[in-house]
Order: C-alpha cells, then structure tokens, then sequence
C-alpha cells in the first residue's frame, strides 16, 4: 500500500502490550462495576444485636406489671433457677435434623398420586401419627429459599428470613451474632448437646456443653457424620444432664447429592433412619426421665430427585416435621388440629398431617421450654406443636389464677395460648419497632401503619378480654395470629434493600465499559485492516450486523424469566440459525462442505443433550434400578445382563466408545498441527495416558486415577509455560507457533475436565471438538491476506460455551453446582482443593476451553503456505478475537444486570434473577481474567 509504511514483526510487542492493556482496565471497569452494584443489590437485611432477656416481658402489655389482673407467666416457685416468659411444657427436647428430607419421605404414598422407591421408608413415623393421632403429628414444614444448609439452620434458629447473600458463606459458616433460642438456652442454664453436621459448631462455637461434630462437606460418605452421631445418641438418652439434644444426620442430602432420590443408597439411608428412631423412641418410652420430652424429626431442607437444593421450587422447600410425645393427651387436642388433609395409610389407619412454616420453629420451641423469645424473631409459635406438649393443657397456676371454676381443657388451652400468642406478638412489634428506627430504609410506610393497626387492635381484645378471663376469646387468637401472619406476609416481600444509587453507578460503569469496549475493538479493527492490507467489503460490515442482532436478541430474552429458564435452548436455537444460515449460503454458491452438515447435525445432539442436562437425573450404577412393578430389590443382579435394557447399557458403554474416539481424535489432532517432534510425543504420550487412566477410574473407581490426570495436566500446563518463556518456537512461523501453543493448552485441560463431568464428558467434550472444527473449517481462510476476524464464528464460539453448559447438566442456579465433581479423586475435605475442582468443573467446558481455544479462529489450521505469516498481522486479529469474545460476554451480562436492576421486586427475584446475576457476573470477570492470561501468552 503506497504513502503507508507496513509494520513489520518488530511492531508486535508493542501492539501485544497495548491491547493487553486495554484487556486489563476493561477487566477493572467491569470489576469496579460489578462489585458496586453488588454492594446495592445484595445487601442483608440489617441483623440487630439486642438480645431478649427475662426481664424485658414486664415491660409488654401481657405482664402482671402492666395489669393486676394477670400474673406472671412462669412463677417463682414452679421454675426458680428457669426464668422465661412462659412457662416450660416440656422438660426436655430431642431434635433430629434429618438433611434434605422430602415431605413424601414421612408421609404415606396413599397422599401422592403415585408410588415412588423411595416412599414408606420411614414407616415408624406413619405408624406412631396414625396409631397415636393424640401425641404425634406429621407436619408439611415450608423453608423460605435459599434452602442451603447454613441460611436454614440459621434461620431456624433466630426465627428470621435468610438472606441470599449468605449463600457466600456456605463452605465457611461464620458465627451467628443474632439473638436465637440456642444462646437463650445457655443464657438461662439450660444444657445443649450436639453431634452430627460440624456447621453447627461453625454457628455456635461456645455454646454446647458437649459436642460431637463430623465433617459435613465430602458428599461422597454417607455414613461417618450418621455413624457418629449413632455411636453417641443413645448413650446420651440414658443421662439425665441435657435439656436439648440435638442429633443431624447427613446421609439421605449426601446420598441425594450422589446418586439422587431413585436409587439404592437412598432407600438404605431412609431405612437405616427408620431403625435409629424406632431404637430411640423405644428408648424413650422405658425411660422415666423422658417421658416429658418431646421428639421431633425434621429436615432443614428438602431436594429435588437428582438431589439438589438452594432454590425455591416446592421440591426444595417442601420439607417435614415429625413431632411426638410419649405421654398421652386430652382428647380435645383434635380439635386443635387441621384435620384438611387427612387419607388412610397402607394399613387402613387413618392419618392427617398439617402445614408449618419454618419461620414458626424458632419461637414455637422457645414457647415449649419457657425461654424468652429470641428478639429477632418473626414467627408465630404454631398451635398445633403447642398443643403437642402436656404442659400447654394443664397450667395449674393458670386456672388458680384467673378461674373461680374449672373449665375444659380446650378451654384452659385456649387461654394459655392466647397469653402465648401475647407475648409472641408484642416481642414482633418490639422488633418492627427497632428495626424501623435502625435499618437504612425500614419498611414501606403504608405497610407498617397498616401492620401496627393489626397489633393494636388485636391489643384492644385482649386488654378487653382481663375483665373476664375465663371466657375464651377465639378473636383475641385470630386478631394476634392476623398481626403476625401479615408480617411475616411483609417480611418476605420487601425484606431486602436496595441501594438504588449503588445500582446505578454499578450498571453505568458497566454501561461504560461496553462503550470503551467497542470504541477499542472498531480502533483495533481498523488498524487490522490497514496493517493486513485488506479493504473492508459491505459483506464485512453485514457479519457485524448479524453477530450483533443474535447477541442482542439473546441479551434480550434476559428480560423474561421463562427465558432464562429456556436460556440453554435459545442458545441452541440461535447457534442452529447461524448454521442453516452457513449451509443455505453454501448451497446457493454451489460451495457446500462436509463440516457444514456436521455442524447442523451436531447441533441436533446438543439440543438433545441440553433437554437430558435440564432433566439432569443422577449418574446411578445400572445394575441398581429397580423394577417399578415390584419392590426394590438391594441386591446384585447374578449375571452381568440380567435385567438390564438397551438404554442402561447404553448408557454404560457408550461413554467408553466416545472416549476411545475423543483419544483417536486428540492423536490425529496433536500429530498433525505439532511440528516440534518432542514436543508432539510429548504431548502425545500425556493425553494417551490421560484417557487410559480415565477410563481406568469409570470401571473400578480407582482415586489414583484422577490425581494422575491432574497432575499430568499440570505438567502439560508446565510444559507449555517453558516452551513459551524459552521461545523454543520462536524461530518458526507465527501463526504455527500460535496453534502450537494454543493446542498444548486445550491439550492440558481436556482430560481434567473430562474427569470431572463424569462419564457425560466424553460426548461433550467430543461435541465441543467436533463443532469447534466446523466453526474453524467453516471460515475457509489459509493465505495471510484473507487471515481475519470473522465476527459470525466468534458468536458461535460464544453461544456453543453456553450450549455445553446446559448439555453437561449444569444451569445458573446454586442447586445446579455438581459438589460431587469436587471429591473425584479424594476423599477427605480441603476447602481450597475442592473449591478449585467445583469451579473447572462448573465454567471448565464453558469458559477455560472455549476461551484457550480462542487462538485457532484466527486462521484456517488445516491451510498450508510456504509464505512466512506477518507477526503484527497474527497479534493484530487475535487481539480482535479476544475483543469481540469479551464483548458479547459483557453485552449479555449487562443485560442481566439491568434485567435483575428492573425485576428486584419480582416474586422469583432470589430463587432465579439474583442466582442468574451471580452466575454470569463470575462468568464475565472470569472471561476477562482468562482472555488476559491467553493474551499475554499468545501474543
């Protein structure tokens, strides 16, 4: 070109520098912009310090210090070294927390429309609700989302919402500062004991008298943490010095995790739960001490079949309650209970179960054992578990008290729930009170004049009701429990604030940054263009426009949440667009190519794979099924076939056969675009050994296996960083020497991957080679003026990663995290370690491969010239790639957070739209991060 002086390779590292440096602020715009919007969005509700103390209930309407007319609720001289605001109906309380436990565990096949595996395990809870309808109860207990470990338990102590920021802290519980009924019981000399999941210990580092905490992170054990807490429960039910015990099994949420709800080891789990409590309520009834105690089975969560949980579906907050009493009770409980729901069991017996929320738990069990509320707690102590325990039906110093005559004892319960209910709603106004006049922002005003009506009024009753006591006051219960239910109603829909002005100036560095973007990339490409000697046709301008209309329409569809739901199967409609797209243009120029009709078939197969992964059922062995016609049968089948059909064997062999074809294709591959031959056999004998010992690991679960391949993998990683820094390389063409490089890369992540995503990784894998090579084939470049960026296979690179990730069974939710994935290969918890494998396993075949595979876009592979490739050209339309990659991520992105911005109200704002936001929020700065890291090594 005349008048221009071409830049030779001398210009490339200062070109390499710039876009490497605009690569990093880019990267810093969208950190300073994420993290400030973050700081707006996700804020928690603010948690108040104040603690409840005995002492603060003769400052409620409901105390003797506000009327004569009404004692105290607890007498010195029944409970003096127990001081509370009621007065205890229970001696002492045995809680086993059973993880993950679905309501259709406990309740009787007979309420559901089909009969599941999995259901009647637990008979010895359907026998005693239906046998002892009087003294026992099954509840429907409903969690508030996110329904992870940490946010239940802290909940279910404290008696408030959780918060989805808390999510953060699942594989590090930080101690809770809030008021709850565990530090009320140590506050007032109660005696707590633990053993089970070590979160609690985590939460409460000085509260229990004894402890016996298991690991509760390797999904991969079913028994250690149950063992445990076996070997020392019943010991612990002969001593008299515990007023809690508390007993958390993990088994059934790690079996789930593992091999999902159908399957063997569940039912094994479920069944030998059934035998630990059929031994302790056995127990209970031969001994004296604890015929005043009550037992309550319950599950923090429950699990959808493939075992996963943290979202708000009815399959993760449907959990259970099973509370019993050895002693028997008044008839007239029945007429307490809801008795809407009721069916016969397998045996012919009636049974009726009931529905709690679990915001109710933490007060209901301050209500049972006489301890002040804690101050944080917005729940209502449920009528129904009240009325479980004897004490709540015989307050002698009640009747004394208010009564000339006795009354009946659905009377006399009446009135004592009546004062509970007080006491109960008085404490919520305490704290609607405290926390208006502290928190930033409070609740909607109209909402909280409306919520003090509802206290006052129900106020009014009952300061009316003390002329006659002893007539009961259905309306004084209906008024307190209205106040209560309404707030809680409130809680949950505005709990959260949002700092609007952190939101903005978030979404507007955002907003930034894509301009800053585009204005380098059309800089970078117009400097592509002069430098390459290429002139720039309309038909160059029309790819943009495409590239730009299917990453917008994408982006869009952000702003719906069916979409989101749907995103994996937009991506593929729109990757399927692009490629009948390619393929009619192909046959219009009579230039039809093989790669064109392998790509529309693959992608077939992509769509199909993301219907399995949005379905995702858990890898279970096949010789487990069972048969639906008949009962589950634990044992192994005699021979190797018997019973197996076409599809389980299939689904055995078939991963075998696409790793032996992605190892042949890996060989040709590295031996045709290596030229360095020590390098090549290098290379070569690594991945070989890889595949051997991957496949080795699928038949007989070896754990050295795994570790091997990571560590090969680290060393082809190692490897590639020598030949880079010795330039070993340097001396050959630049555009071989990109490949190379870049090959040896993908090379050394592959197998790492692929032992990670579990036998479904082969195919993927296979998948995202195969169309990887259509994508580049379809580019048809190979001379040095025709190497350029092509903005419609940069786009289909980008909406393949999103493809593969919804193929492989992952989607943008927390219950979508595989934390199996993050014991392959080991056993024993390490925090960092299995964060690192949950994370290659999660963004792995989305993001590290995608993204190290960048390189190859750049030319045609396969294309041979004797012409030495121009250095500043290569940097150049990398550079661009690079670009245009991080570009289409941010503009998604962007569109994400603007959609999250606009639906914070939305009903399924935590359990879809802020775990979306996440997702893609952690995806962009890791797409920058690596683009980066590939930058600095490849150019």
């Amino acid at each position: 070109m005349r008048g221009k002086k071409r830049l030779t390779d001398r210009w490339a590292p200062t070109l390499k520098v710039m876009g490497v440096t605009w690569l990093m602020v880019l990267l810093g715009l969208h950190c300073s912009g994420i993290y400030l919007f973050t700081r707006g969005f996700l804020l928690t509700r603010t948690e108040l310090s104040a603690s409840s103390l005995p002492s603060d209930l003769h400052l409620s309407p409901c105390s003797s210090s506000s009327s004569s007319s009404f004692p105290d609720p607890v007498p010195p001289h029944l409970h003096p070294s127990r001081p509370g605001w009621t007065q205890p109906t229970v001696d002492r309380i045995l809680i086993l927390i059973v993880d993950a436990l679905r309501f259709d565990f406990v309740a009787p096949s007979t309420f559901f429309q089909e009969k599941k595996p999995w259901m009647d395990r637990l008979s010895l809870l359907q026998h005693l609700a239906s046998t002892q309808p009087n003294s026992s109860r099954i509840f429907k207990a409903i969690a508030d989302p996110p329904t992870t470990s940490l946010q239940r338990l802290k909940a279910l102590t404290t008696g408030g919402l959780p918060t989805f920021i808390d999510v953060g802290n699942s594989f590090g519980a930080p101690a809770i500062k809030e008021d709850n009924w565990i530090h009320q019981l140590v506050k007032n000399g109660r005696r707590v004991v633990m053993m089970g999941d070590d979160t609690w210990t985590q939460l409460f580092p000085e509260h229990f008298n004894e402890s016996y905490p298991y690991p509760s992170f390797n999904v991969k054990d079913l028994d250690t943490v149950d063992n445990g807490v076996v070997q020392h429960l019943e010991p612990w039910l002969h001593r008299e010095d515990w007023d809690v015990l508390i007993g958390h099994f993990l088994g059934v949420d790690h079996a789930g995790h593992i091999y999902g709800v159908d399957s063997l080891p569940m039912i094994e789990k479920l069944e030998q739960i059934n035998a630990i409590i059929q031994n302790v309520t056995d127990v209970m009834k031969t001994q004296k001490h604890l015929e005043n105690t009550m037992l309550i089975v319950m599950g923090d969560h429950a699990q959808t079949l493939n075992g996963d949980h943290g979202g708000g579906t009815s399959e993760e907050v449907e959990t259970c309650l099973f509370a019993w009493m050895p002693r028997s009770l008044p008839s007239s409980i029945s007429s307490i209970f809801d008795q809407s729901t009721c069916n016969l069991d397998l045996n012919g017996e009636n049974i009726c179960t009931s529905t709690m929320q679990q915001l109710d738990f933490a007060v209901s069990i301050s209500a049972l054992l006489g301890i002040p509320f804690p101050f944080g707690s917005i729940g209502r102590v449920n009528p129904e578990l009240y009325a479980l325990s004897p004490g709540s039906w015989n307050p002698q110093w009640y009747l004394a008290a208010f009564c000339e005559d006795s009354r009946s004892d659905l009377e006399t319960w009446k009135h004592n729930y009546a004062h509970i209910l007080c006491i109960n709603s008085w404490q919520v106004k305490r704290y609607i009170d405290s926390y208006s006049a502290t928190s930033v922002m409070g609740f909607p005003t109209d909402d909280l004049r409306h919520i003090t009506d509802l206290y006052n009024k129900a106020q009014s009753s009952w300061s009316g009701s003390k002329n006659s006591p002893c007539i009961p006051e259905n309306g004084i219960i209906n008024g307190f429990s209205n106040f209560l239910l309404s707030f809680a109603a409130l809680a949950r829909s505005a709990w959260t604030e949002f700092d609007l002005k952190l939101m903005g100036v978030g979404l507007g560095i955002i907003i930034i940054s894509i301009i800053c973007h585009i204005l380098v990339f059309v800089r970078v490409h117009s400097q592509s263009n002069v430098y390459g000697n290429k002139i720039e046709k309309s038909s160059d301008h029309l790819q943009i426009y495409v590239a730009f209309f299917l990453v917008a329409v994408r982006a869009v569809s952000f702003l719906s949440n069916s979409y989101i739901l749907a995103e994996g199967r937009v991506a593929n409609f729109l990757l399927a667009t692009t490629a009948i797209a390619s393929t009619r243009s192909s046959l219009v120029y009579g230039k039809f190519k093989k790669h064109d009709l392998v790509f529309l078939i693959l992608i077939i197969f992509i769509r199909f794979g993301i219907e399995t992964g949005m379905t995702k059922q858990a890898v279970t062995n096949p010789f487990l099924k069972y048969d639906s016609g008949s009962d589950f049968d634990s044992k192994w089948l005699p021979s190797l076939f018997q019973g197996l059909d076409f599809s389980t064997l299939f689904s055995e062999v078939s991963p075998m056969i696409f790793l032996v074809l992605l190892a042949f294709v890996s060989y040709k591959i590295i031996t045709c675009i290596v030229d360095s031959s020590g390098i090549k056999w290098i290379v070569t004998i690594g991945s070989m050994l890889s595949y051997t010992l991957i496949a080795t690991f699928w038949l007989s679960e070896r754990s050295f296996a795994p570790r091997m391949v990571y560590g090969i993998g680290f060393g082809l990683l190692v490897l590639n960083f020598v030949i880079r820094g010795t330039g070993i390389l340097e001396r050959g063409d630049a555009l071989q020497r990109l490949r190379n490089l870049a090959l040896v890369m993908v090379a050394a992540w592959i197998p790492t991957i692929l032992i990670l995503l579990g036998k479904q990784g082969s195919f993927a894998v296979l998948v995202c080679v195969f169309a990887g090579w259509s994508i580049i084939s379809s580019k048809n470049k190979g001379l040095l003026d025709d190497c350029k960026m092509d903005p419609i296979s940069v786009t289909q690179w980008s909406l393949l990663s999103v493809c593969l990730f919804y193929q492989t069974g992952h989607w943008c939710t927390f219950d979508g995290l595989r934390y199996g994935a993050a014991f392959i290969g080991f056993d024993e918890f390490k925090i960092v370690r299995q964060a690192i494998l949950l994370f290659i396993d999660t963004f792995g075949i989305s993001h590290i491969l995608p993204i190290f595979s960048l390189p190859f876009l750049v030319c045609l592979p396969a294309s041979s010239s004797s012409k030495k490739r121009d250095k500043t050209v290569i940097v150049l339309n990398l550079t661009q790639v690079y670009l245009l990659y991080g570009l289409i991520t941010a503009i998604t992105t962007t569109l994400t957070i603007l959609c999250v911005a606009i639906q914070r109200r939305h009903l399924m704002v935590w359990g879809l739209f802020a775990p979306k936001y996440v997702f893609d929020a952690i995806g962009l700065l890791l797409t920058d991060l690596l683009i980066c890291i590939s930058a600095l090594f490849h150019c």
